[in-house]
């Protein structure tokens, strides 16, 4: 079953696009499934909540998973942080996101 969620990329341009939750994939390797953030600007880490290249706000109220401890340590030295600041690889793509809308933080 696809879901659907909502991303505005760094150039403020918004893209609805359907997101696979049969395929254990997260908001970090969706964004560059779908290409939209510039190769090497985005996922530097893996995934690791090792960087926050990922880094992105989230603009409704859907229901996430709390930040973990790493999520929480790597956003407290990330540029651009802001109360609804999440790592988009910690961000799973599971039915119950359905409808998220977030937006990619600007490069640090």
């Amino acid at each position: 079953m696809d879901i659907t969620i909502h991303i505005t990329d760094r150039e403020g341009a918004t893209h609805e696009v359907q997101a696979p939750t049969d395929m254990s994939m997260n908001l970090m390797e969706l964004v560059k499934a779908y290409e939209l953030a510039p190769e090497g600007t985005i996922g530097i880490c893996g995934g690791m909540a090792m960087c926050a290249s990922c880094q992105c706000y989230v603009l409704n109220d859907v229901a996430l998973p709390e930040r973990g401890d790493d999520e929480e340590a790597m956003l407290s030295e990330a540029f651009f942080v802001k109360p609804n600041s999440r790592l988009g690889c910690q961000i799973a793509i599971t039915p119950e996101i359905d409808g998220l809308a977030v937006e990619l933080a600007p490069e640090s």
